[in-house]
């Protein structure tokens, strides 16, 4: 009696009718291997590529959105000043500045106490919108738009006021700074 296998049937049916598998040639191998060699260094090449790729992007718009940070508290900080704390006020100018506007903000802040002491200036600033005209690792400049309630012994009421700012900053010790503030349009 022949063996049956575990479907109950002998082993010679299941191979009836069936031809064995040939080889492949040692050049046709040769041929796929190396194929296959080359397949997969593309694509650990291409996974590399992709992945840098992404790295870099991921950097530039981290980068993007510090520096929008920066320019945002910059321009709240310059437009948001109160008399009865303007020390404190203008200590948060200062800390967030660099180069000549810092040099220029420090030199000018005996007298803007006094005047602003003396006029009882409270101005409360909103950034409206930011954007970055142009961006590299190390310096940036960014267009903010603010609003400013400003009221004083000349306006106890308070007025409001629209400012245009362009904000240059500068990458120093891992922080960007503002380095230039001008008024525009």
């Amino acid at each position: 009696m022949a063996a049956r296998g575990t479907d109950g049937m002998s082993g010679g049916l299941l191979t009836r009718g069936l031809r064995p598998l040939r080889q492949p040639s040692p050049g046709l191998r040769r041929a796929l291997s190396a194929g296959l060699v080359a397949v997969t260094v593309l694509t650990a090449a291409l996974s590399v590529w992709l992945g840098v790729r992404l790295s870099d992007q991921r950097a530039t718009d981290q980068r993007r959105q510090d520096v929008l940070a920066a320019a945002r508290q910059s321009a709240l900080n310059f437009t948001s000043l109160d008399y009865r704390h303007y020390g404190r006020d203008s200590a948060n100018v200062l800390k967030g500045a660099t180069g000549n506007f810092k040099k220029q903000f420090a030199a000018q802040t005996e007298q803007l106490t006094k005047l602003v002491a003396q006029n009882k200036s409270v101005s409360e600033g909103q950034v409206l919108e930011a954007g970055i005209v142009r961006s590299d690792e190390k310096s940036a400049r960014v267009l903010v738009v603010a609003d400013s309630k400003v009221s004083n012994t000349a306006a106890p009421g308070g007025q409001a006021r629209t400012y245009r700012l362009q904000l240059d900053l500068e990458r120093v010790s891992g922080r960007w700074l503002t380095s230039d503030v001008e008024f525009v349009g």
